[in-house]
């Protein structure tokens, strides 16, 4: 782990007064944003000490509960043997893993926070978690005990469980409800067996962004996309619709009268184009009666029509009031108030196989994105040529079993066979 700062290097050329002031200019603007970047935790599983950095949550389920973490490159890969991740190894199983940040990051700052990681689903994944979480705690965090119940600040990333629920999850945990608020407006996800990159941004401002793979798909305020307040407006507790508001559209016709004896048409007649059969014994088999059929000349039950009502008033609507208790709250942005201080993934997969790394968390999304080219997109196109290689591979060895069964099957090979009984 690492605290960095950003550094400029500036190169004097002699220019002209004017564009020496432009220059100044820009590099100062520059030097403001860029040179206070912050990377509070960056981890790319690149070393054997990696586990001596993080902690699996050993006390948090029974031991055969517990799913074993793998640190291995994956089955296809776009940078070297010696770049790895962790991956989920077991199937069904909870896998929960943290670490500790290298300063904490703590939302008095009043800096963006960036988190940024990637997640592969080499088992084509059905149903798992794959999120990660900022968590507070300092030194009195129990890194053995770290599971679902632990409390965060963040969560984020993708969840998936079945055709119909994937999404990207959102979570900010809010003091004032004590409660983590999920977003409103799910935030797709990516469910191939690729690398993905996921970016989360929140801002001193109450907004928040999220990428994936560089590329933003959600943004907004807190206060429009989170429950962080309540309504701005209330129903008036001291209104009510008026007894003789009139919200019927239509009304019967009073002038529509029942046509006399039209009640006494019947439902069924008797098929007029029916005949006894020839062979009907009226002894043996009983008086024959003709089928009965839908009457054509029967309506069903009369009702008169409706015409437009002479006193409707439309839909009544309830008169608002400003809500006496919204309150507009400035730090909604807080999540880590106190300071967050360790890193974690709390998880449960039916199929395992996901691989997590180039974890970055900094104040500079910027700073996030240099990380990424360095990174995610540098690995990007090899990973893609070996998965498609592979895949090409096992395509054409399932092709090669196909037609050795076919050719077997020619040879009459199969009639040969005695299958037992039971086939």
């Amino acid at each position: 782990f690492f605290f960095k700062k950003a550094t400029i290097t500036f190169r004097y050329h002699p220019q002209p007064r004017a564009t020496m002031k432009l220059a100044t200019q820009l590099l100062a603007a520059y030097a403001v944003g860029s040179a206070v970047a912050e990377v509070y935790f960056k981890e790319q599983f690149n070393d054997d000490g990696w586990s001596e950095r993080w902690t699996v949550s050993s006390d948090w389920k029974s031991k055969s509960e517990l799913g074993e973490w793998k640190h291995t490159t994956g089955e296809w890969y776009g940078g070297d043997e010696s770049d790895k991740g962790i991956q989920t190894s077991e199937d069904a199983r909870f896998y929960g893993i943290s670490a500790a940040m290298s300063k904490p990051f703590d939302s008095a700052d009043k800096k963006d926070l960036v988190i940024q990681y990637t997640v592969k689903h080499e088992q084509n994944i059905d149903c798992g978690g794959a999120y990660i979480k900022l968590l507070p705690g300092g030194d009195k965090f129990e890194s053995t005990k770290f599971g679902g119940d632990t409390p965060y600040g963040v969560m984020f990333g993708p969840d998936i469980c079945g055709s119909s629920n994937k999404r990207t999850h959102v979570i900010f945990h809010y003091d004032k409800k004590d409660e983590g608020l999920l977003i409103k407006k799910n935030v797709n996800t990516e469910s191939d067996q690729l690398s993905h990159l996921y970016t989360l941004v929140l801002r001193p401002d109450n907004t928040f962004e999220v990428f994936i793979d560089n590329k933003s798909v959600r943004s907004g305020k807190l206060d429009d996309e989170f429950d962080f307040l309540p309504e701005k407006e209330i129903k008036d507790p001291d209104q009510s619709k008026p007894e003789d508001w009139v919200d019927t559209r239509e009304i019967p016709d009073p002038d529509d009268v029942k046509p006399e004896g039209y009640d006494d048409i019947p439902a069924e007649i008797a098929d007029p184009d029916a005949s006894k059969p020839d062979d009907w014994d009226d002894e043996d088999d009983g008086e024959w009666e003709a089928p009965m059929i839908d009457n054509p000349d029967y309506k069903g039950p009369w009702s008169p029509k409706m015409i437009k009502n002479p006193d409707y008033k439309g839909a009544w609507v309830h008169p608002k009031i400003p809500n006496p208790e919204y309150e507009y709250d400035e730090e909604m942005y807080a999540v880590c108030k106190g300071g967050c201080t360790h890193v974690g993934f709390e998880l449960w997969q039916v199929k395992s196989g996901t691989v997590f790394d180039d974890i970055f968390i900094t104040d500079s999304l910027e700073e996030a994105q240099q990380f990424a080219e360095e990174s995610f997109f540098k690995k990007k196109e090899g990973e893609k040529k070996m998965y498609d290689d592979i895949q090409a591979k096992k395509d054409a060895e399932a092709q090669d079993d196909m037609d050795g069964m076919d050719d077997m099957d020619d040879m009459g090979m199969y009639d040969d066979m005695d299958m037992g009984d039971e086939f």
